[in-house]
Formats: C-alpha cells, structure tokens, sequence
C-alpha cells in the first residue's frame, strides 16, 4: 500500500507556524474544530503538535482573562515535540498503524523533515477494515472464494 493513498496533503490541512502567537493558534484551531495540530518551521520542517491541553494549561498557568493576553505568547512556548512524532514516506502500514493506536493523527515528512500533510486514525482504520472485510457475496459455506 503506497502512504500516498491516505496522505491528507499539507495544502487541505490546517497547521501552525512556530512563530504564532497562542492566540492565533487558539482561533486557528477553533476555525477547523481541531483537538490538536501540527506546528511547523519557516522552512516547513515539522516541529511538534499543539493540542487543546497545551492550550488550556497555559491558559490556567498564566491565569489569562482574555485571548488578547494571549497575543504575548508565542506557540513554541507550549508545543509539544515529543507528541505525534512524524513519519517518513517510506513507513509501513503496520507502523502506522501502531502509531495511531496512542495518536488521532500521524504527521508525515519527506526525506527533509519538511511537512507534507497528515494522516488520520480514520484512514488508516478503513484501510485496514476494507483490506479484511471480506463481502458477504464472496462467502460460500464458510470458505472464502
């Protein structure tokens, strides 16, 4: 199976730049209904992903009142590098499997570390549900034709 089937290419997918401010991440992330996102450099390298705790525990830490207070933060002070970890074009589809078992999305680069898209823990279930499901059609007697 090539990844390239599956891969939501950079240019459908909302995403941030390191050097947002929380606050745009915030509005950015409440325009798409996103949970968490990816955060790239200005070279597009993938840095990390930032989810809504990221978002919330910041909020609680510095006691915000309002998001213009959010505008003096910038997002590469509450992304996570370690969540999400990217994969290169050439993973399996068990490796992405497994990595979707603990993520809902899986960041993917090229040979560059530059982002090309993502791939989602809904696209990979039916990938792997369409590859053993087997049509009733084709059943006969409990053997598969």
């Amino acid at each position: 199976m090539n990844l390239f089937y599956l891969l939501k290419p950079k240019t459908t997918v909302a995403y941030l730049h390191n050097k947002h401010t929380v606050r745009q991440g915030l509005e950015i992330m409440r325009a798409h209904g996103y949970t968490a996102i990816p955060v790239i450099d200005e070279n597009g390298e993938y840095i990390g992903t930032v989810s809504e705790g990221d978002f919330l525990w910041h909020i609680l830490r510095f006691s915000a009142q309002d998001m213009r207070s959010q505008e003096q933060y910038c997002i590469m002070d509450i992304v996570n590098e370690e969540r999400n970890l990217p994969v290169k074009t050439n993973v399996t589809m068990d490796e992405l499997l497994l990595k979707v078992m603990d993520q809902n999305f899986v960041p993917v680069i090229d040979d560059r570390n530059v982002f090309i898209g993502i791939i989602t823990r809904s696209d990979i279930i039916k990938y792997f549900y369409d590859k053993y499901n087997v049509p009733e059609k084709n059943k006969v007697q409990g053997y598969v034709r």
